[in-house]
């Protein structure tokens, strides 16, 4: 809901937008193109790639339509802020220099109401200058580049048109306007044509050999010109263009390539000569530079020599102290190491007594005696029982076998007649 609420709300400002673009004319809705384009040219006049440190902050030049459309309204936005902070400063007003965390609210209140300072109308909110692109951006920075260059003193100057010189004649390129590929070609095929034909020798010479008595002759009749002078020269201007031989410029051709490497080598010998001299600065500067840290150096050595020493005695003394608390802490290790099995000693001596002693106060052991004993006097009893019945058998035992003792020594003194018989 809350997104096509903030759907919403954009369109219906798009759409106010469009009809405040409406009311004011047709050419309403290209207006910032126009002023992007007066912006760039300002901002080239007052040099902005090498003043404004672009480079420094990792930013490309604008285009032409860089603040007209929207690209990427967070490089936008910063570029604005940049721009503004740099034409505030360039206009005579000190300001700092905006950073990428800081707060954009205030970042730009304080650009308008710089802008306001220089006594330039603010009629739309600051809001609009949120998304880094748009007319009110575009305008802010035009108002912030013409009173920098106001500060500046800059004014137009009357152009300097170049001087033309006229030629007496154009020269129509034709048939007969030789290059240096075309002279290059005739000469390939003159060397083909010679290798292709077999001259005679004899024939050549006394070619030649008529060609010299022709001109011997021609030069005995031909001894005073009869032609005029001014026609000559009239002829002369009016073949003349034909006659010359353009060489145009190839990129490829050894020559041009020669030239380049002398203005080459040229360049970099005024820009050593110079680039030279900074250097041999520099290193003086950095030369003087470390001779005095050197004798800063020195100079704190021996102030400082007797705290040096102290430091050293305090450190020897610090390993001192260590050793001595390794030591201690070992001896303290093996105590303790002690002291926890003699705890676990005493602990088990404790137990076992803590034992006797609830044994000693239980009542338990005592009924057991007690029953141990009823039991042993009744134990005792039925022993004294049985030890009664026992003995009062033997004493029968012993009754029965003395009545049998005497039974049979009275069965001994029988009549010698009665065994006889039997």
């Amino acid at each position: 809901m809350a997104d096509e609420a903030a759907g919403g709300a954009r369109r219906g400002g798009e759409e106010l937008e469009a009809a405040a673009a409406a009311e004011r004319g047709p050419g309403a809705a290209y207006h910032m193109f126009a002023m992007m384009e007066d912006l760039l040219e300002k901002l080239k006049l007052l040099n902005y790639e090498e003043e404004a440190a672009l480079r420094r902050h990792h930013l490309r030049p604008l285009s032409r339509h860089y603040f007209a459309l929207p690209i990427n309204p967070g490089e936008q936005f910063y570029m604005f802020c940049t721009l503004a902070a740099w034409l505030i400063t360039k206009a005579g007003h000190p300001f700092e220099q905006p950073q990428e965390y800081d707060d954009p609210n205030a970042t730009i209140s304080n650009i308008l109401s710089e802008l306001r300072s220089f006594g330039r109308s603010v009629d739309f909110p600051p809001s609009k200058l949120k998304a880094g692109y748009g007319e009110q951006a575009c305008y802010v920075l035009d108002c912030l580049a013409e009173e920098a260059l106001k500060h500046t003193d800059f004014s137009w100057k009357r152009p300097a048109y170049p001087t033309e010189e006229l030629e007496e004649e154009a020269i129509t390129e034709d048939d007969a306007e030789l290059t240096l590929n075309k002279l290059e070609e005739e000469i390939e095929e003159e060397e083909t044509d010679n290798e292709e034909n077999f001259i005679d020798l004899n024939v050549l010479k006394a070619q030649t050999y008529r060609s010299d008595m022709n001109e011997s002759t021609k030069q005995e009749e031909i001894l005073e010109s009869t032609t005029d002078a001014a026609e000559w020269n009239l002829e002369v201007e009016r073949v003349l263009p034909q006659l010359k031989v353009t060489i145009r410029t190839d990129n490829k051709d050894w020559r041009i390539h020669i030239d380049q490497m002398h203005q080459h080598k040229d360049g970099i010998e005024s820009a050593l000569k110079e680039t030279r001299g900074y250097l041999d600065k520099l290193h003086n500067e950095i030369s003087r530079t470390l001779e005095k840290v050197n004798s800063r150096e020195k100079y704190l050595n021996n102030q400082l020599e007797h705290l040096v020493q102290e430091y050293r005695t305090a450190q020897a003394q610090l390993s001192e102290a260590k050793e001595k608390y390794q030591q201690g802490s070992g001896g303290v290790t093996e105590r303790t190491r002690t002291l926890s099995e003699i705890t676990e000693v005493l602990e088990k001596v404790k137990q076992e007594m803590e034992e006797k002693g609830s044994s000693m106060t239980d009542g338990a052991p005592l009924v057991k005696i007690k029953q141990a004993l009823t039991k042993l006097k009744q134990e005792t009893v039925q022993m004294d029982i049985r030890i009664g019945v026992v003995e009062h058998t033997l004493l029968q035992s012993k009754l029965k076998e003395k009545s049998n003792m005497t039974r049979d020594m009275h069965a001994t003194m029988i009549p010698e007649t009665t065994i006889g018989a039997y």
